[in-house]
């Protein structure tokens, strides 16, 4: 195995989707617009709240209240992050083994900076130190730049890290790193899309990712 291991986090580590569907509908709710599926939220997720929204929002940026909507969305959503979410099955019990063997751990999210700490601080605060999320002035994934400075906090080099997530975002991310990307099928891409889009390693559940991690 490398030195350390980056992970996502919504879709990798948590199952965050509930919340936010219904954060993305309380804010369109706001507004006068109509309601998106729980399929369609799916598909939004992965590039961050303002991207999110821009998909959610009729017409997205172009539509005049989406400054608006977008507040209202990260508003409910600072409130509810925690009401549905949580691990995946098998994911405290890896994160755990983990630790035990001394793996330096990470998470690198496009979520706001203050959800990613604080949901990291409350599920895996004992097996994680460092969560980065997005924030100003840093390029979010698929630019390296947050995964080049978790990997500066773990201090390891970058070109020593594993990195795990469940989408295309994800690929592009380790792609620009120069990096294995583990690509995991529970969360809110498919195992068909993930191959279609270049996919090497896949896992299914918690005990082939770590036979993956074990191999690389």
């Amino acid at each position: 195995m490398k030195e350390a291991i980056i992970f996502d986090m919504d879709g990798t580590l948590l199952n965050t989707l509930e919340d936010l569907y219904l954060s993305t509908n309380a804010a369109l709710a706001k507004y006068g617009f109509p309601e998106r599926t729980l399929e369609e939220i799916r598909q939004f997720v992965g590039n961050g709240a303002d991207n999110l929204m821009r998909r959610a929002v009729p017409q997205g940026e172009d539509n005049p209240h989406f400054e608006d909507c977008l507040l209202a969305f990260r508003e409910h959503y600072g409130l509810h992050l925690n009401d549905h979410t949580g691990p995946y099955e098998g994911i405290e019990e890896l994160l755990q083994k983990l630790a035990e063997q001394k793996i330096p751990m990470a998470i690198v999210s496009n979520k706001p900076d203050f959800a990613v700490r604080e949901l990291s601080r409350k599920f895996f605060g004992k097996q994680i130190k460092v969560a980065i999320g997005e924030s100003e002035g840093v390029r979010r994934k698929p630019a390296p730049d947050t995964v080049k400075r978790a990997a500066k906090e773990l201090g390891v080099r970058m070109e020593d890290c594993i990195y795990v997530g469940d989408s295309e975002v994800d690929l592009e991310t380790a792609e620009n790193c120069g990096i294995p990307c583990v690509s995991v099928t529970w969360g809110f891409r498919s195992r068909e899309l993930l191959l279609e889009l270049g996919a090497e390693h896949t896992a299914a559940d918690t005990e082939e990712l770590q036979k993956i991690l074990e191999a690389l």
